[in-house]
């Protein structure tokens, strides 16, 4: 990549995650996602303020539904959010590492998909390659290294299935709310 091509995506990124995410008005934001960033974001959803990319294109956020402030979305490799999904404030959702066995460093990505009707609570971690099934929910704090089965209620470092605890299928959770300043 060129010098001036570099530039210029740093500083699409610098505005996107420096400016853009803290403007008080979700349409601006909303717009901007979706020409600047070139992300695909469902009309009936929402990007709260403080939200950070890494990266131009990568990310699908399906309809109805929610990443709430302050969260870090590493759209390096594929971010893939279904319907109905509730991401609480301050997660991290991770595609990109380093291979730490290889001499060198080599930097790799594998992509995240979060299915249909999960929750993931607060400062969670999702690291690259995981899978998230549908109706899942994540505990607060826990980072998830590995998938995660449908339906199942995992929290931890590493996270783990919590024995016996499952969520019941259901149709939809709920609505996303609304705000005029989000």
């Amino acid at each position: 990549m060129s010098l001036a091509r570099t530039l210029r995506y740093d500083f699409l990124l610098y505005v996107a995650n420096r400016v853009v995410a803290h403007l008080p008005f979700y349409r601006l934001r909303f717009w901007f996602y979706r020409v600047g960033l070139k992300l695909e974001v469902d009309p009936s959803s929402f990007i709260f303020m403080g939200a950070w990319f890494d990266g131009r294109g990568n990310f699908k956020l399906g309809a109805h539904s929610a990443i709430n402030q302050n969260c870090h979305l590493d759209n390096r490799g594929p971010i893939e959010i279904a319907d109905y999904v509730s991401i609480s404030s301050e997660v991290y959702i991770l595609t990109a590492d380093h291979d730490v066995m290889t001499e060198g460093l080599p930097g790799r990505v594998r992509a995240v998909r979060i299915e249909r009707d999960v929750f993931v609570g607060t400062r969670a971690i999702i690291l690259p390659g995981v899978t998230i099934g549908e109706g899942a929910a994540v505990g607060a704090g826990s980072v998830v290294t590995k998938d995660v089965a449908p339906f199942t209620v995992v929290a931890g470092i590493p996270a783990k299935p919590i024995s016996g605890v499952t969520r019941p299928p259901v149709s939809t959770r709920g609505g996303v709310y609304r705000r005029w300043f989000h």
